[in-house]
């Protein structure tokens, strides 16, 4: 069984989506563990309603809201999985009705996949949330009449599917298209080297130490791009002050290992 490991703090109506986007999967044999950074009643009220609603299999599992603290909460989601491998997803991400079989279709022994996600405008974004419920049918009707409008960055990845292969193989580690909101290994391979780094607090690159590390292990990297691309709603910047220095922690690991 897979365990999707859902990330989320005090966004309600995007996590709405993001768990009624979940109920449409074509592959059904999954776990959903919400990870919940501190948020208000408000979330837990759309989970409950969820859960009341659907058959999945759901966990909230929730800490004190004490800044960003993600890294913590999704070691605990780690922990709880009853799956042998994991999806990471982020609440304010949509997927698609294939997401779940599309990662299953690239998980491998001693591999991990980072995947990858098309942006979405503040107008579409805006539009979707007054949706009374997610539609993939009715979005993907409109793909290119937004991307001609701007209101998403990429087309051919959401029409243009393709499967397996070697040529998804990462030689050595890369800083780029690592997504923390989209990304699976294998919950032994994140237990062996004791989940995320929960020195790393506020928002940036505590995915990046992640996936460096799960490397150094000597689990190799996959692409999931032209295959498992979420719908990444639009917000406001996070906070970023941390960023930096949780970078250096990072860069400072893989000179370590170049040494």
């Amino acid at each position: 069984m897979i365990s999707i490991l859902l990330a989320t703090y005090n966004w309600p109506q995007a996590l709405k989506l993001c768990l009624e986007s979940l109920a449409t999967q074509t592959d059904r044999d999954f776990e959903i563990i919400i990870a919940d950074d501190g948020s208000s009643d408000s979330t837990k009220q759309v989970i409950d309603t969820f859960k009341a609603s659907h058959p999945i299999s759901i966990a909230h599992l929730w800490q004190d809201d004490q800044g960003f603290r993600k890294t913590k909460i999704l070691n605990q989601a780690i922990a709880a999985a009853k799956g042998d491998y994991l999806i990471f997803l982020d609440g304010d991400c949509i997927v698609q009705p294939d997401f779940v079989a599309r990662h299953r279709q690239l998980s491998e022994k001693g591999y991990l996949v980072t995947g990858s996600r098309v942006l979405l405008d503040e107008k579409l974004t805006q539009g979707l949330l007054t949706w009374p419920a997610w539609d993939f049918s009715l979005f993907h009707s409109k793909l290119l009449s937004e991307r001609l409008r701007g209101g998403i960055n990429k087309y051919w990845p959401l029409k243009i599917k393709f499967g397996n292969g070697g040529w998804r193989d990462y030689q050595k580690f890369v800083w780029r298209r690592i997504k923390g909101c989209n990304m699976a290994c294998w919950k032994a391979d994140a237990e062996a080297i004791n989940g995320f780094d929960e020195t790393m607090t506020g928002w940036g690159h505590e995915d990046a130490d992640f996936i460096f590390r799960l490397q150094r292990h000597h689990i190799k990297r996959k692409s999931g791009s032209w295959s498992t691309e979420v719908l990444h709603l639009f917000h406001k910047i996070h906070d970023q002050s941390n960023a930096a220095e949780n970078a250096r922690r990072v860069r400072e690991k893989i000179l370590a290992k170049a040494m």
